[in-house]
């Protein structure tokens, strides 16, 4: 439910702004904000009804988790119509997805999610849904303003006076969010893999598909006769976001099932499309930027190809298979009659109701689960 008001707002975006680089109707603003708080409402509340209703499992994770790496997406669409970032709303989502995949790389090899003082997904939400409330007073044609402009006071710092505004923003959350950030999540895994006298080339490893999109995504930018960033923002914020979500995805799916440290070679091949689009722009340079492919299609093709990797029956079907090889090999060792693998089974989807939802009130087992699921 939460996810869907930020699709929402960012259809919200397209519909009043299609590169971007327009300035919608104010009220959209003000959707934009309000959309935003609701999401992180209902994102701080399932979990506690979860917990109270003793229905949390590590499945409920995984969709909780996915949903909001894909929620960076779709609110950087969101923020790039209200502060008509252009081009530059690819550089807010990344902003907002590399603390993202830190704090998974980190709860993957410490098993504990540590948020400091100030974070993301409760200050920074909140300055987010400030800042589009703020615009719909105010106009967004202020954050496209030289900073010295739309800080008067500030007009007599050199250099950064004359820079548009939101670029100051992105600079000054680069510097003082994203960056300290990073540095605490690689600390707390060097300790750790430091701890169990492991390698932290291998714990890095799993930085390297993540690193490869983003280049790769880049790097066709660059080649690009088109401009894809300017002139389809969104069809590439979306694309990459999808793509970013599987990575998320598998790497929660790797730490719920306690499968060995080091790169996942789904997780690359997750990313093959990418060469692909990357050749059909170097052929446009070659051949005097007419491409063997309009990139219009190509970029299509790419949203097409990450969301079907993008699976949730793939994914629950690898969780659940996982699990009941858990549950059989679990009987064998015991020869309990399933007592202790029912109990690894009701831990892992939770004992009450996601493990109705799963067995199914006729006890047909999880294919129950497997065709809901792809239905949905």
């Amino acid at each position: 439910m939460g996810f869907m008001f930020l699709v929402t707002s960012a259809l919200l975006g397209y519909i009043y702004s299609p590169r971007l680089d327009t300035p919608p109707p104010r009220w959209v603003h003000f959707a934009h904000g309000l959309l935003l708080f609701l999401y992180q409402t209902f994102d701080a509340v399932d979990g506690k009804q979860a917990r109270r209703t003793n229905s949390s499992s590590p499945l409920g994770e995984l969709f909780d988790h996915g949903c909001d790496a894909l929620a960076c997406a779709f609110e950087s669409l969101a923020f790039g119509s209200t502060a008509m970032c252009g081009r530059d709303s690819f550089w807010f989502w990344l902003i907002s997805a590399v603390p993202f995949y830190g704090a998974t790389w980190e709860h993957f090899f410490t098993n504990t999610l540590i948020l400091p003082a100030v974070n993301g997904p409760t200050e920074g939400l909140m300055l987010i849904y400030v800042a589009h409330l703020f615009t719909a007073l105010v106009g967004a044609e202020w954050w496209v303003q030289h900073f010295g402009m739309s800080f008067p006071f500030l007009s007599w710092v050199p250099f950064v006076s004359e820079i548009q505004t939101y670029r100051v923003v992105l600079i000054l959350m680069t510097a003082f969010a994203v960056i300290p950030t990073v540095a605490f999540n690689v600390s707390n895994v060097y300790e750790v893999v430091q701890a169990r006298k492991s390698s932290m080339l291998l714990a890095l490893a799993m930085l390297y598909p993540f690193l490869v999109l983003v280049g790769g995504v880049l790097v066709w930018d660059y080649l690009s006769p088109s401009d894809l960033m300017a002139n389809y923002p969104h069809l590439v914020v979306l694309g990459t976001g999808l793509a970013f979500g599987f990575l998320v995805g598998r790497m929660i799916l790797s730490h719920l099932c306690d499968e060995p440290k080091g790169l996942k070679t789904n997780m690359c091949l997750s990313l093959l499309y990418l060469p692909f689009a990357i050749a059909n722009a170097l052929a446009a340079r070659l051949n005097d930027g007419v491409a063997l492919v309009d990139e219009f299609w190509v970029l299509l093709g790419y949203c097409v190809f990450t969301s079907e990797n993008l699976d949730v029956h793939r994914i629950v079907h690898d969780f659940v298979w996982f699990s009941s090889v858990c549950k059989e090999n679990s009987d064998k060792k015991t020869g309990n009659s399933g007592a202790v693998g029912q109990t690894i089974w009701n831990v892992i989807f939770g004992s009450t109701l996601m493990n109705t939802f799963v067995t199914g009130s006729s006890g047909t087992g999880s294919g129950s689960l497997l065709q809901t699921i792809s239905f949905m």
